[in-house]
């Protein structure tokens, strides 16, 4: 590095979408309706698990972390752009954008691990229903959504810890409305062979491990549903897991999409389009999914939502 192009830097320039003023009030009400829904629709369903005693068993456990991590994957970077629209600024400072990046990191992993431990409960409840209580017990899955944490954690910090080694020149722009690692990494004018070595082992470790994981417990899961005799028991087995394998196949087509659109030649815009589905149109679907698609979940809210309906009435008879 040519220690004359070395500039101590102090913020970030975040290009987002498009920079004319007449586009800027349409995409702060685009992004801030998803933005609510996804909060108001994961939020509903996490007070639907907590509430409902029917529904306090592992799937549902699990389902409530994934949606409260959605609620915090999304709040990582919509909140930051919405702000951003609205003081018509994309700056964001150094610290700020390496926080934000720590946090995404966290969240991304988070969902990748919370989605093969729910393929592991679903292995488990077709292939071995007769222990799965026993096998799922409460104390294994606070252990998964525990070591989910733990090792996210670790990794965030690594590759944040990771980016206060590497030097940046003049060039602060960021093709996306939020600080994503491998376009920082590319704005790096040091040495950026460490940080690529630690990123491609974890993603082969983290995020590999995970798919291999879910692939595997899928083929079991089709393995045995293919042993069920009857039609009827072979669409109830299949039905238990067609919500998450929706959210699997959006969440990991969606990363790949973004994935293939960053290796591509094309503009900025393009790759920041493409990064919204992961990290805000997936999550907003998420809670959909599992309403339309679960019985339980339905019934749950509706009960939830009676329970609302009743106590405003007496509580207002109780103040009269």
């Amino acid at each position: 590095m040519d220690p004359g192009n070395y500039t101590g830097i102090s913020e970030f320039l975040l290009l987002g979408f498009s920079e004319e003023p007449e586009v800027q009030p349409l995409l702060f009400a685009l992004f801030l309706s998803m933005y609510l829904i996804t909060v108001f629709g994961n939020l509903l369903i996490i007070l639907a698990v907590s509430s409902d005693s029917h529904l306090h068993t592992p799937m549902y456990f699990f389902l409530a972390n994934l949606s409260f991590v959605d609620i915090c994957f999304t709040s990582t970077t919509v909140p930051s752009m919405l702000q951003n629209i609205q003081i018509q600024s994309h700056v964001i400072t150094y610290e700020g954008c390496l926080t934000q990046m720590c946090f995404l990191i966290l969240f991304l992993g988070l969902d990748a691990f919370l989605l093969a431990v729910m393929a592991y409960d679903r292995l488990v409840a077709i292939c071995h229903p007769l222990h799965y209580m026993v096998i799922m017990n409460p104390q294994v899955c606070a252990m998964l959504v525990l070591v989910s944490w733990i090792m996210n954690i670790v990794n965030s910090l690594l590759q944040s810890l990771m980016m206060l080694r590497l030097s940046f020149c003049t060039h602060f722009h960021i093709p996306h409305f939020f600080c994503e690692l491998n376009q920082m990494i590319q704005l790096a004018c040091s040495n950026t062979f460490l940080n690529n070595m630690v990123i491609g082992f974890a993603a082969i470790l983290l995020g590999g491990g995970t798919f291999v994981g879910i692939i595997y417990s899928y083929s079991k899961i089709v393995s045995s549903i293919c042993g069920i005799s009857s039609a009827r028991g072979k669409y109830k087995a299949f039905s238990t897991c067609a919500s998450h394998l929706s959210v699997v196949s959006l969440f990991y087509c969606t990363s790949l999409g973004v994935y293939l659109s960053s290796a591509a030649p094309q503009s900025s815009q393009s790759s920041a389009v493409a990064s919204v589905m992961y990290t805000v149109v997936t999550p907003m679907l998420n809670p959909f999914i599992y309403s339309l698609r679960n019985k339980d979940i339905k019934g749950a809210l509706m009960r939830f939502s009676g329970m609302a309906a009743l106590k405003g009435p007496i509580l207002l008879g109780l103040k009269k």
